[in-house]
């Protein structure tokens, strides 16, 4: 019971709005997926049919719901080179491999990692996915002609002025439709989306890939298949972490890994290319009202239909209003708040955002940014961790030294523990306190073991105290070392 009602809510609890915002996620596909076609050296129906393909199947099988998936940028990227050396027949089945990977990732519930991406690199994810949207947009009204500039806008103008006196139709969709008639009627001379490539009225067909299936097959996709895979979970476990966020709703990121490999699966064999989630159409699809399954299982079938029933029709929309649409998505996007706590967040994490947000729009790869900023923040993190304190007091005892140990002691912080220690006119007695310390690895041990050995050799008695059991374990491998007259006794 509780099932259906789950079924039910993620599906019909929304229809108007779903329905409504599918269709301007629709509209604002066709142009993408072109351009990301033409970016991997394909037809343009690859890339449209890849986005029918994907969006319907993980509108069932994904694990956010109102999250759009198809054909996108940072996929298309990645197939240039393949797509060039051996050919298209080569792409599909490295798109299946791809969905095949990732379906397995999803069983291995790969998707638990996400946790270890710091807050920072995910708002410098956002910021630079909002600049390269923006980016995207320019040669389609800067430097064209001043009408250019009056639709896009106009287009804005709809967009941000019809909401307060009407949310009974999305405004992105009103402002499309006028701008379309415009322009038709008008017969001006405005860049359209018939002016990307040329589309056929058609419907995918099953397909398998005329390729040999052999060792050497293999090992001309698999580099690829896995670079797609990472480079596809990676944008989709962050644009479902940033639609939670914007709906305030939780998803299942495990069923998404699982439902990105499948419509990819699916993908290749109807001739489509590699996709993932869209945080540009997704943004689109929230803000326009979607927020259940159906929206994004209308934009996938309003897709096809744009194709082949109003395809003539299609070709006249106006590149113009669509990057208004875009504009006005790269705006909503970006996470403009961060930009006033600059200075009131530490500064590492504003070095991080910002090396994040410089990486991927100098690479035009969200992946390479994700990964920089990731590496910065380890390494930020080992730095801070890698503190020790070490405060020394006499407890009223002038013959007994005892140093409190404060922190983590591991290979990249060994040197200052060491280092933290007086070896001048020690007391007779001295006692290493680690109740307030972690020990975590070998090179701590033997760091421990070095400044024994430094004391042992004024004929200073040493205690270790204060131990946890896991410490303990550690410590217990200095009575390994070769060193019978230099051991420390344990307490």
């Amino acid at each position: 019971m509780k099932l259906l009602q789950k079924l039910n809510k993620e599906w019909f609890g929304n229809p108007k709005n779903d329905i409504l915002s599918g269709i301007v996620v629709a509209l604002a596909l066709i142009p993408e997926a072109i351009a990301f076609s033409i970016i991997a050296g394909v037809d343009p129906m690859v890339g449209l049919y890849a986005s029918f393909c994907i969006a319907v199947v993980i509108s069932f099988a994904g694990g956010r719901p109102a999250m759009i998936s198809a054909a996108t940028g940072a996929m298309a990227l990645l197939m240039t080179t393949l797509v060039k050396d051996y050919g298209i027949q080569y792409l599909f089945a490295t798109t299946i491999l791809t969905g095949i990977i990732q379906l397995i990732f999803g069983v291995l519930k790969i998707a638990r990692f996400m946790k270890f991406i710091p807050r920072s690199v995910m708002v410098g994810f956002v910021n630079a996915l909002a600049i390269l949207i923006f980016m995207a947009q320019v040669p389609h009204f800067i430097g064209i002609s001043n009408l250019t500039y009056i639709v896009v806008a106009v287009t804005l103008a709809i967009i941000y002025l019809l909401p307060r006196f009407t949310q009974v139709v999305p405004a992105p969709l009103v402002a499309i439709v006028i701008m379309t008639v415009f322009a038709i009627f008008a017969n001006t001379d405005l860049r359209t989306v018939g002016d990307l490539g040329q589309i056929t009225q058609s419907l995918p067909s099953f397909l398998l890939p005329e390729i040999p299936l052999n060792f050497e097959t293999l090992a001309i996709i698999f580099p690829t298949s896995l670079a797609l895979a990472v480079v596809g979970l990676l944008e989709s476990m962050l644009t479902a972490s940033i639609v939670d966020d914007m709906t305030d709703t939780e998803s299942n990121k495990n069923r998404e890994c699982r439902g990105q490999g499948i419509a990819n699966i699916v993908a290749g064999f109807f001739g489509g290319m590699a996709g993932c989630a869209m945080i540009g159409q997704s943004v689109i699809n929230v803000k326009s009202g979607g927020r259940g399954r159906l929206s994004t299982f209308v934009a996938g079938v309003f897709l096809m239909f744009l194709i082949i029933v109003l395809g003539d029709w299609v070709v006249q929309i106006p590149m113009a209003a669509l990057a208004g649409v875009m504009i006005m998505v790269s705006i909503g996007t970006f996470d403009w708040s961060s930009l006033r706590t600059l200075t009131k967040v530490p500064l590492t994490d504003t070095i991080v955002m910002v090396v994040t947000v410089v990486t991927v729009v100098a690479t035009h790869d969200l992946s390479k940014g994700v990964f920089a900023g990731i590496i910065l923040s380890a390494i930020f993190f080992v730095a801070k961790i890698s503190k020790v304190r070490v405060e020394e007091s006499s407890k009223g005892n002038e013959k007994k030294t005892v140093y409190d140990i404060k922190g983590q002691i591991f290979f990249a912080s060994v040197q200052d523990f060491v280092n933290s220690f007086s070896f001048q006119d020690p007391k007779q007695k001295v006692i290493l306190n680690f109740s307030e310390a972690n020990i975590w690895d070998d090179s701590a041990v033997a760091a421990i073991d070095k400044v024994v050995i430094k004391f042992k050799e004024q004929n200073v008695d040493v205690k270790l105290a204060g131990l946890n059991e896991s410490s303990d374990q550690l410590i217990k491998k200095l009575a390994t070392y070769d060193r019978p007259n230099r051991r420390a006794s344990n307490h």
